[in-house]
């Protein structure tokens, strides 16, 4: 069952891709001199096709929810407009095109150096034959394995300073909506893709099978930060990240100061937020953002960039300074340097 829905939506996705590829993109390629990249291209247009299928998803089911029981009222959405723009560019797949472009080669080589190597991909759905082996048991094992990756890939976004600054991005938002969730620095984006792919390949996930957990983890992570008002029980909410479980994680104080320097860090499973003790089940409805944003009698708040080149220069400069203050602390005659002889 499982096995045949994954295959007639990969049939539509791949009949519009054929279709709009024949009709429109190798016309335009062989117009502009990039027939070199007609397979690359092919490739990364299954990903668009996905990716405009996912907006309208989450868009034809979070936004009346968001009208009908919002978290919180705004005055107006001014703020989530630039949000909007990092959906499209991430969920029509240009991240995906340059990852193909410029990271499928590495793997590729990878690959071709395992098996010179005779090195075998770990291969999770052949552990138990006749059991891991169906469709739905693999892509169940496929689904924890990523998301086990993804909550340390996230915590150690709060841990490491340098790192953090590119997720002080996402976290900056003060009006958290569906759109939200693409609402990252496009450095960390990159880096978070070739991540992933690394993991996916090394244990084996067919490529089908890996455009559908990405799809499915994209729309969860929407609908845990739409701003709607939603609880899933007291069973639901420890099977799954809420959007109440999610809002803690982005609230003042608690999403990147509190225990271990930030809680709720789960992607799609709370699972490792209760194992590793960093869950907090507080629902209490609470503004969401960074504490240095918020205005003292001393001084106005940090400014994170309202614009989407903002958001990028600021990151890149915060990085700057805090480069430069680490430099200064280490320097022979600095208060911490005396400290420490």
């Amino acid at each position: 069952m499982f096995q045949s829905i994954i295959s007639v939506l990969d049939t539509v996705v791949s009949t519009i891709q054929t279709s709009l590829y024949i009709d429109v993109v190798q016309p335009l390629l062989f117009k502009v001199g990039l027939m070199g990249y007609d397979e690359d291209t092919y490739d990364a247009l299954y990903w668009v096709i996905v990716g405009v299928f996912e907006v309208l998803v989450m868009y034809a089911i979070l936004r009346p929810l968001e009208a009908l029981r919002p978290a919180e009222k705004w005055e107006n959405r001014k703020g989530v407009r630039v949000d909007a723009l990092y959906t499209w560019i991430v969920k029509l797949g240009i991240l995906n095109v340059f990852f193909f472009f410029t990271f499928q080669p590495f793997f590729d080589s990878f690959q071709s150096w395992l098996r010179i190597h005779n090195i075998a991909n770990l291969q999770l759905d052949n552990l138990w034959p006749g059991v891991t082996s169906e469709p739905i048991v693999a892509f169940a094992i496929y689904l924890v394995v990523l998301d086990f990756a993804g909550y340390w890939y996230h915590r150690m976004e709060h841990r490491i300073g340098i790192w953090w600054e590119l997720h002080a991005v996402h976290h900056s938002q003060q009006k958290m909506s569906l759109w939200t969730d693409d609402r990252n620095h496009l450095l960390d984006d990159i880096m978070q893709a070739g991540f992933f792919a690394a993991i996916a390949l090394v244990i084996g996930v067919p490529p089908s099978q890996f455009v559908v957990l990405v799809a499915i983890t994209n729309l969860m992570q929407s609908i845990q930060h739409a701003n709607i008002r939603v609880y899933f029980g007291w069973l639901g909410e420890r099977l799954l990240v809420s959007p109440s479980f999610h809002r803690r994680h982005h609230a003042i104080g608690y999403g990147h100061e509190g225990t271990a320097y930030g809680c709720n860090f789960g992607v799609l499973l709370p699972w490792w937020d209760m194992m590793f003790r960093s869950v907090s089940w507080n629902r209490e409805l609470e503004p969401t953002g960074i504490r240095d944003q918020l205005a003292s009698p001393d001084a106005p708040g940090r400014d994170y960039g309202d614009g989407f080149i903002a958001q990028h220069w600021l990151a890149f400069k915060r990085i700057g300074e805090r480069i430069a203050s680490h430099r200064a602390m280490r320097a022979p005659g600095s208060d911490s340097d005396a400290t420490a002889v």
